[in-house]
């Protein structure tokens, strides 16, 4: 099976599968204008492939099932937060 892969020229880190290139019919409007100018990035073959970021197995599923697989990038941390909560903890521990 092969797999046209394009970025979003609006939001960084997203990506949007395909099962044929340059053929969008089947990715819903909203989503087209939300992702704006497709950006062709690579066709691969899926057969026997590992991908980096995301489960080879859900992008072909969602292929066969919706026509598209759109991968968005993982929620930023929030180092401030996670520093807080951590000397919160250690405030705790020393306090026992």
């Amino acid at each position: 099976m092969l797999c046209a892969i394009y970025k979003s020229s609006k939001k960084e880190g997203a990506y949007l599968y395909i099962p044929k290139k340059d053929d969008f019919s089947q990715v819903p409007d909203t989503l087209m204008q939300m992702f704006g100018k497709p950006i062709m990035v690579m066709v691969i073959k899926m057969d026997g492939r590992k991908l980096a970021t995301v489960d080879i197995d859900k992008v072909r599923q969602s292929l066969e099932d919706d026509g598209f697989f759109l991968q968005l990038p993982p929620p930023q941390k929030n180092v401030l937060e996670e520093y807080k909560e951590l000397k919160k903890a250690r405030q705790q521990s020393e306090n026992k």
